[in-house]
């Protein structure tokens, strides 16, 4: 019954009775569970999913995509903020980013083109990975688009990747830095998130980039990091291997110390 697919819709406990009121087996659930357990039984309950991406989008170069996204942060008091910012892809350094009080799509024009200022100069407009939200899909965004100010890519709809990497920067700014400290009020999480953003940008090292941090990554500034990093490693490996092999135990010493001479005793 464990293996049937007539029973494999039916869980595991609710087989168990479903087996009693059949008349076949009487065992309890538990008994069934460490059955299942020990002879590795496996439930035909193959589940075909469809191919998902493992990497999503990369660029080649800084501003030649970036991503834009809103999140919602709860006060104390109950009310909520809104925190819009605009990552890039290549390097991952957050271009801008504002928090307010209230929704509005204008925020997204506004860090859109706080970004564009900084972009480094190049022949064509950054594409925008963007949800279909109406922060970003508006007569405003759309404006911007016939300028030639940027080109945007929807999400899931035009793109087959989702906009996680400014998803995952959410988890991060949120459970790793704003969720420790008490957010009372828009000016504290202001206050909070500016200070993260310089720490993401300027201090803190990114896995993906052997050592380098955003900021220097899309500035080009860190190139010898990674070479530096490794000549560090090596040196302190070897020192490591001096210092341990230079150390001997209390039995070792004693076993190096020269028998006394009986005839001198």
């Amino acid at each position: 019954m464990v293996t049937s697919p007539e029973y494999r819709h039916v869980p595991t406990g609710t087989l168990a009775i479903l087996a009693q009121r059949l008349g076949k087996v009487f065992a309890s659930p538990t008994t069934w569970y460490r059955l299942v357990r020990e002879f590795g039984w496996r439930r035909p309950r193959l589940r075909v999913h469809p191919a998902k991406p493992k990497v999503g989008l990369r660029t080649t170069r800084p501003d030649e995509a970036c991503h834009i996204d809103t999140t919602v942060i709860r006060l104390l008091d109950g009310t909520k903020a809104y925190l819009h910012a605009v990552i890039d892809n290549f390097s991952r350094r957050i271009l801008s980013w504002r928090v307010v009080e209230t929704f509005s799509p204008a925020n997204s024009v506004a860090i859109l083109l706080e970004a564009a200022k900084g972009a480094t100069t190049s022949d064509k407009p950054p594409s925008v990975i963007a949800d279909g939200g109406v922060e970003n899909v508006n007569s405003e965004v759309d404006e911007l688009i016939e300028r030639g100010v940027l080109h945007r890519v929807l999400a899931i709809t035009e793109l087959k990747f989702s906009n996680s990497m400014i998803e995952a920067w959410w988890r991060i700014l949120k459970y790793q830095w704003l969720f420790l400290n008490n957010l009372d009020s828009v000016a504290t999480i202001r206050r909070l998130v500016a200070f993260y953003v310089t720490e993401h940008n300027q201090r803190l090292p990114h896995s993906a980039f052997r050592g380098q941090t955003p900021h220097e990554m899309y500035y080009g500034t860190g190139d010898s990091v990674p070479d530096d990093l490794d000549t560090a490693k090596k040196a302190a490996r070897l020192e490591r291997l001096e210092t341990n092999r230079a150390l001997a135990c209390e039995i070792c010493d004693e076993e190096e110390e020269p028998a006394s001479d009986p005839a001198a005793a």
